[in-house]
């Protein structure tokens, strides 16, 4: 599944949404939502009050790319799989634990704001809402990689139910996960699990 290259407009773009998305999540966990305004999260991502409005609703959706970059980074795993070539459960649960396990300094970075920010989201039904829409967002494109890798003549239906499942696994994951202390590694293991609880009875996953 091929995608066009970003322009170097778009990058920029992005790694200004990202500098952003940083600020807010450093500003979260130092104030707390409440104690945060849009002014004081430009400030520290040294953009003007503008550009963080032209990007952006509220401050809390300022972190939405942050909440999105760990889907980003499995799904894009999911897409390189070669159809066919491993059982289609072993090849979501093996991009989701290797995207969850911590292999570099981005995804380590990754999931500390999203723990942080999860914890932030308990007090706060805006950012909640967020976290919901990254997820919901997230579902919707994972559809059409299920849909490659599950092969012609599969299911519509069968399909949405996997991405739905596969990206409730994740998000119930790592909700638990944010609430304890525990390493970043045990994210993955968690999220194995959930997947494989949540997608036991599924016929896309049975052998056909």
């Amino acid at each position: 599944m091929s995608t066009k290259p970003a322009s170097l407009t778009e990058r920029r773009k992005a790694a200004t949404q990202m500098d952003i998305a940083r600020a807010a999540a450093e500003l979260f966990a130092e104030r707390g939502p409440d104690g945060t305004t849009a002014e004081e999260i430009a400030h520290r991502a040294g953009v003007a009050l503008r550009t963080f409005y032209r990007y952006f609703r509220n401050k809390q959706d300022a972190v939405a790319p942050l909440l999105a970059g760990g889907a980003d980074r499995w799904r894009a795993r999911l897409a390189a799989a070669e159809p066919g070539a491993v059982p289609l459960r072993e090849a979501l649960e093996r991009s989701i634990t290797e995207a969850l396990s911590v292999p570099d300094g981005s995804a380590a970075e990754g999931l500390r704001w999203t723990r942080g920010l999860l914890r932030a989201a308990a007090g706060d039904p805006a950012l909640r809402a967020v976290w919901y829409r990254a997820n919901q967002e997230s579902e919707q494109r994972l559809r059409p990689v299920l849909a490659v890798l599950a092969g012609e003549g599969a299911d519509p239906l069968e399909v949405r139910l996997a991405a739905a499942a596969a990206t409730d696994a994740i998000r119930v994951a790592l909700e638990a996960w944010a609430e304890t202390d525990a390493p970043p590694q045990e994210a993955a293991a968690l999220a194995a699990r959930c997947l494989r609880e949540l997608t036991g009875g599924m016929r896309l996953f049975s052998p056909r």
